[in-house]
């Protein structure tokens, strides 16, 4: 069935005011809630539409309780778009998420990213950050999605931003540019990155098939948390840009 999300039982896919359910969803929603998201958090806390943890596979095809939208299914292939700001370096097991999302979206949909740069103030001095993230943090998703074990789709980089911190406005009036000034430490603050989900080239198909053959594969570093991606129907980073 290609909608993520399809009627339980008997209950409505709308909620009070006869909205459906969203076509974008808001990963990590937190105190960050959006009406015009499906918002989904590990946290009750935060009163998302539905609790999922997107440390562990989803639990696609089986009934998921949501605050507004009673029971739903959640099915790949339906999201335009999923936000995941500030949410990411959060999440331990960040190749499962990444699959759940590759999955979860249709073709040409985007994820939409946004993450602590690995040197700046802020990737380190919250206690619940497990992870930082630089220029090179997206190969697996995008150039190298044959580790990922990724058999039909994968992500290429649509947009990538860097936003500077004080220091690195400081920097970019006395003309460092550049790479030079991405290395500076405390110079960038975030990073900004869209990934857009596509199908696989046959030529691409049979690279992670040669992958995904050889005999020491149970050797790779990725091996414990390799995720074949089974949705049917199913280099080098991008230059810093001159800041």
């Amino acid at each position: 069935m290609n909608t993520a999300l399809r009627q339980s039982a008997d209950w409505p896919t709308t909620d009070a005011e006869g909205r459906s359910m969203p076509q974008k969803l808001n990963l990590g929603s937190g105190k960050d809630w959006r009406e015009d998201y499906f918002n989904v958090d590990v946290a009750p806390y935060w009163q998302p539409d539905a609790v999922l943890d997107f440390d562990l596979p989803l639990p696609i095809g089986q009934p998921v309780a949501t605050s507004r939208f009673g029971n739903v299914v959640l099915e790949n292939h339906y999201f335009d778009e999923i936000l995941a700001l500030d949410a990411l370096q959060h999440i331990r097991n960040l190749t499962t998420a990444m699959t759940s999302c590759l999955n979860l979206l249709r073709v040409g949909g985007l994820l939409r990213i946004s993450v602590p740069y690995d040197l700046s103030w802020g990737a380190w001095q919250d206690p619940t950050h497990v992870r930082a993230f630089n220029e090179r943090s997206w190969l697996y998703y995008t150039d190298w999605f044959w580790k990922m074990g990724w058999r039909e789709a994968r992500f290429d980089i649509a947009h990538f931003e860097l936003g500077l911190s004080p220091i690195g406005q400081a920097l970019r009036r006395q003309r460092v540019k550049g790479e030079d000034l991405a290395r500076c430490p405390r110079a960038i603050d975030q990073m900004r990155v869209a990934l857009r989900k596509r199908w696989l080239t046959e030529a691409e198909k049979q690279q992670v098939a040669a992958f995904l053959k050889r005999p020491n594969l149970s050797a790779d570093p990725l091996a414990g948390s390799l995720q074949v991606s089974t949705i049917g129907g199913n280099v080098a980073p991008g230059p810093v840009p001159a800041l």
